[in-house]
């Protein structure tokens, strides 16, 4: 579906056929490639590091920014857009089909944290042995569940943001294109790293609290980002943007497994994940809207600034301890 929607956007004519092709379609087939596809599957393989498990999961979206960008640059340089799109399209059939066809298992594999006499030995907090059973419903009515929306819709405000406008607004603001690139593509490098250390330290310290340090530290970059003027200060900016760039959906997912258990993290994180979605779509719209209505790339950048503060302080009020009581509708 993926590789139809690349070829189809190569040939589209017209607004109809682009948004067909590159809009819905395109958006349909990475839906099955997304974190919702995939968080369920390793969050039923890990309960001990399950933290650590979701953040190296989130290290492959950060080699892909950090290699991606600078290449596609590049390449439509070199090539053009058409030939790249077709380039990706070979690829991407050559590396995913062959991972979904024999490395994913929906079966727990061998030596997983969490197989039947192994779950229990070694971990120390009760409340992932002993979670309610609940419904989807209960789980939907607490507030909880809405504040992990709100950070989520946060995310894919801020990821969209970045990925659609901040290499333009960059170059607008007087960097070479490459130079833009890679000061973006850096984001992903740094977070690579930062993600093993993040991931190192996700099962032993509360996952409320650095949900927190990722929205605020990330909130501080877009701002950032938007009054660099020289290449050292958007370095500095997306090095330290990089730190924190990956872990918000691996820890948002973490916090919904331990709150309502894995059988109904596929269903819950991917209506949460819904709201990331929206408001990826929503800063997309806004960064380009606020560019050509008000002339100013400050507008979508800083209310991302905003809106991720707000996020981290949602984020902050999460409970301490990840349990929630016996609703009432089971007792």
């Amino acid at each position: 579906m993926v590789d139809v929607s690349l070829v189809w956007t190569i040939y589209a004519k017209g607004i109809i056929s682009f948004l067909l092709s590159f809009g819905i379609l395109l958006s349909l087939g990475l839906s099955f490639l997304s974190p919702v596809a995939l968080t369920p599957i390793v969050s039923g393989w890990f309960v001990r590091q399950r933290g650590k498990a979701l953040f190296y999961l989130s290290t492959g979206s950060m080699a892909g920014i950090a290699i991606m960008s600078p290449l596609e640059t590049f390449l439509i340089d070199s090539l053009g857009w058409q030939q790249t799109l077709f380039l990706f399209a070979g690829l991407f059939i050559c590396l995913v089909i062959p991972c979904a066809l024999f490395v994913m298992r929906d079966e727990v594999p061998e030596g997983a944290d969490s197989e039947k006499g192994e779950v229990n030995e070694g971990i120390k907090d009760n409340n992932l042995l002993n979670q309610p059973r609940i419904t989807w419903r209960d789980a939907v009515n607490t507030r909880a569940y809405w504040q992990i929306v709100i950070g989520l819709f946060a995310c894919g405000f801020s990821m969209n943001l970045l990925g659609s406008h901040a290499v333009p607004m960059l170059i607008d603001h007087h960097f070479e294109p490459m130079t833009a690139s890679f000061g973006i593509g850096m984001i992903g490098i740094v977070a690579i790293f930062s993600t093993l250390f993040l991931g190192s330290i996700a099962d032993r310290y509360s996952r409320k609290n650095i949900l927190f340090w990722i929205y605020f530290v990330r909130g501080l970059g877009f701002l950032g980002l938007v009054l660099v003027v020289n290449p050292w200060q958007l370095y500095l900016v997306a090095a330290t943007g990089g730190m924190v760039w990956a872990g918000s959906t691996a820890m948002s997912s973490a916090i919904l497994s331990d709150l309502y258990g894995v059988e109904l993290l596929g269903l819950l994180y991917g209506w949460a994940y819904f709201g990331h979605q929206i408001g990826g779509a929503i800063g997309t719209f806004l960064g380009g809207w606020g560019y050509e209505t008000l002339g100013t790339h400050f507008f979508a950048f800083g209310l991302t600034t905003i809106i991720l503060l707000i996020a981290s302080a949602v984020s902050y009020l999460l409970p301490a301890r990840m349990t929630v009581t016996n609703p009432p509708s089971l007792n």
